[in-house]
């Protein structure tokens, strides 16, 4: 839209080798690196359809983040927790879980059953196999 106009992105020295640091490293998450893009190309001066057509992205999307990063800085480029069911199972439960599984064996069998396990530990039968499905423990082999 014509009567839009592009937030101005200037930054400090901490800022932009921060963003380029994000942009370059391999272990950066592809969103990520793709924001810090859109903010150093913005800082260089291109409006956001020259940003959307290099990087290969919508214009919105450039909109959007330069925006963000404009309104919180360098958090506003970090995401923001997803909607949904927080966590019901603590990670001190899982590590008791796990180690409860390859430290001990019950008192009448010579290994874990998920009920037995899940009484043991004070979770639920199911909690117990999600666990032992994500950690790739099978006692019973």
């Amino acid at each position: 839209m014509p009567g839009r106009v592009a937030s101005v992105v200037l930054l400090s020295d901490a800022e932009r080798s921060q963003l380029l640091a994000w942009a370059r490293r391999r272990k950066t998450a592809s969103g990520l690196a793709v924001r810090c893009r859109i903010v150093l190309s913005a800082a260089a001066g291109l409006n956001n359809t020259q940003i959307a057509a290099e990087l290969g992205i919508g214009v919105d999307t450039v909109r959007k983040w330069r925006n963000r990063f404009v309104a919180d800085r360098l958090d506003g480029l970090i995401d923001k927790p997803r909607p949904g069911r927080p966590r019901t199972i603590a990670d001190a439960d899982v590590e008791r879980v796990i180690t409860t599984t390859l430290e001990t064996t019950p008192k009448d069998a010579t290994h874990w059953s998920t009920r037995s396990l899940a009484a043991q530990v004070g979770l639920s039968q199911t909690a117990v196999s999600r666990i032992w499905r994500a950690f790739g423990l099978q006692p019973h082999r």
